[in-house]
């Protein structure tokens, strides 16, 4: 790895564009203009066929695009007959633009006026690259002849769009933006002003493309800058941005250049597109989303669209892709389990609108996740509180702190043993095995109960290997009546140390009620129970029956 076979390749703006700088947040969404379907259709190993592209470009105006680059058509007769498939099927909604690309050469700009006849609304986007290793190595041309290329494709589809039957827009990008000189990107931008005559009627479209990253974030920032200072006819212009992520900062990129003065983003959905892909348009739209600015697109059914993503590119989005990947909200640590669930409580306590939740940047909901399968996870790194809140929040059981972390310890033990996450029905299974009316190797077969200066009398029937036992014993309540009658049958002595109860849920006739119970040993040992049933008294004494029965178990 020899690092003197490198350089710097790109040219910072002259002079000082640094207003950007001053701007802590993003105000307002750009707009937005999907790519997916030619770049990064073209960069599929298999690309999409008609269907496919048809079942994707649904995907698109339902989440909102309100400008979709449909294809390349002179590039091949799919891309060609989709388009005409959605012109003469009147499949483009008023709100609408459709995008088709062209390079800044004849035969290809007439046949891509040829696929756009009749379209309701339609922008043609050339371009031509400008870079100083295009200009010296693939086309060895002068900057005057490279700048009279765009600016005679500027003219044609002038021309052109007089002539053809439909609505045309122009966009026009200095192809390899970030490897040219920006006083000569300039230069040849406004020369094809000059020609388009951009004015109150005539909005057009200029797109600076990262075609591949070679600098800092804010190296670009600063390119944009300089460039929405000193092009002309500006009021009249859209200052677009079309970052790829060849330095993984396609993002950084983007943000930057839309607080430098860019007005409108091309981009794809999860970032799929040549090399390492365009700049991720749902990270972008997120990241306002999660800072309270309205994107103006629907990510509302995040998994749906990663489903459909899936099945028509034949990629995979990244378990860690941010807001759309698998585990992007997933907590396996203790300590951020805790967190979330204290936050929940805290949001639940307080009736609060605003999110604050440590750890999740927005609410799972919103995107259509959930929290028992999405947030919290259980493995060996699990904590008690993350176990204990999946417990209550996906069945309703509510153990107290002690229980909680003795259950929790249970959970991340048999996932260590067994080398694997636990899924919901696996704690749920747990808890039931290990806690749950527990009636073996002692049961209960038959209870009877009267009240007697004060206190309560118990005539108890246990059960052991088949063989019923009553026991007559009294106590203050219930519960301790039969607590002392069970001590008097095992003869042995324990201390009862906790108990709680709640309401699980209601049904018609009443509701179903839960008991926790913990008792200590006379070696200070703590062992836990837990019983359900319609009665409170008879949840309880289960609760208590469960947890000596783990006691002389062990």
């Amino acid at each position: 790895m020899n690092t003197s076979k490198y350089q710097i390749g790109y040219y910072p703006a002259p002079g000082s564009h640094y207003k950007w700088v001053q701007k802590d947040h993003i105000e307002k969404s750009p707009a937005w203009c999907s790519v997916d379907l030619r770049d990064g259709n073209q960069s599929l190993v298999i690309p999409m066929s008609l269907d496919e592209k048809l079942e994707f470009y649904r995907l698109l105006l339902k989440v909102g695009f309100k400008e979709i680059e449909v294809g390349f058509p002179a590039a091949s007769e799919t891309e060609y007959d989709f388009l005409r498939t959605l012109i003469e099927n009147h499949m483009i909604p008023q709100d609408v633009t459709v995008q088709v690309l062209t390079q800044c050469r004849e035969h290809i700009i007439r046949k891509t006026f040829d696929a756009c006849k009749g379209a309701p609304s339609a922008i043609i986007h050339f371009y031509n690259s400008v870079s100083v290793a295009q200009r010296e190595q693939v086309f060895r041309k002068s900057r005057e002849e490279i700048k009279q290329i765009a600016v005679e494709g500027a003219k044609l589809v002038k021309k052109l769009a007089a002539e053809y039957e439909g609505n045309f827009r122009f966009e026009y990008s200095p192809e390899s933006f970030t490897g040219t000189e920006p006083e000569y990107a300039l230069e040849v931008c406004n020369a094809v002003l000059d020609v388009l005559e951009p004015g109150p009627d005539n909005n057009v479209i200029i797109n600076l493309p990262v075609t591949v990253e070679m600098s800092l974030p804010h190296v670009y920032a600063s390119q944009v800058e300089y460039m929405s200072e000193n092009l002309k006819y500006r009021e009249y212009v859209t200052l677009s941005l079309h970052p790829h992520n060849d330095r993984g900062t396609g993002v950084a990129d983007t943000e930057l250049a839309l607080l430098a003065g860019a007005d409108r983003v091309e981009g794809t959905l999860f970032g799929n597109g040549e090399r390492t892909g365009n700049v991720d348009i749902v990270t972008l739209a997120m990241n306002m989303f999660s800072h309270g600015v309205e994107p103006n697109l629907d990510f509302s059914d995040m998994p749906a669209i990663v489903e459909t993503y899936e099945k028509c590119t034949r990629m995979h989005v990244y378990e860690r892709t941010p807001y759309a990947g698998a585990l992007v909200f997933a907590a396996f640590s203790g300590s951020h389990q805790d967190a979330i669930a204290k936050g929940m409580k805290w949001r639940e306590e307080k009736q609060l609108h605003q999110w604050t939740v440590p750890y999740l940047p927005v609410d799972p909901k919103d995107i259509n996740r959930t929290y028992d399968a999405d947030v919290i996870r259980v493995n060996s790194q699990s904590g008690k509180g993350g176990i204990g809140y999946l417990l209550e929040q996906t069945y309703g059981y509510s153990l107290p702190p002690k229980m909680r972390e003795h259950f929790g310890y249970l959970c991340k033990g048999i996932s260590d043993h067994d080398h694997r996450e636990l899924k919901n029905y696996d704690v749920l299974s747990i808890f039931m095995d290990h806690y749950l009316n527990i009636h073996s190797p002692i049961a209960i077969s038959e209870m009877h109960f009267t009240r007697q200066d004060g206190n309560v009398q118990a005539a108890v029937t246990f059960l052991r290997s088949g063989t019923p036992t009553t026991i007559t014993a009294s106590g203050n309540g219930s519960l301790d009546a039969v607590s002392n009658a069970l001590k008097d049958y095992v003869g042995d002595c324990y201390t009862l140390k906790v108990y709680t109860e709640h309401s699980v849920q209601e049904k018609s006739s009443g509701s179903t009620a839960a008991a926790y119970i913990g008792i200590e040993s006379q070696n200070g040992t703590l062992y836990w129970g837990a019983g359900t049933d319609t009665d409170i008294i008879k949840a309880s004494i289960s609760a208590l029956l469960s947890a000596y029965n783990n006691m002389i178990r062990e």
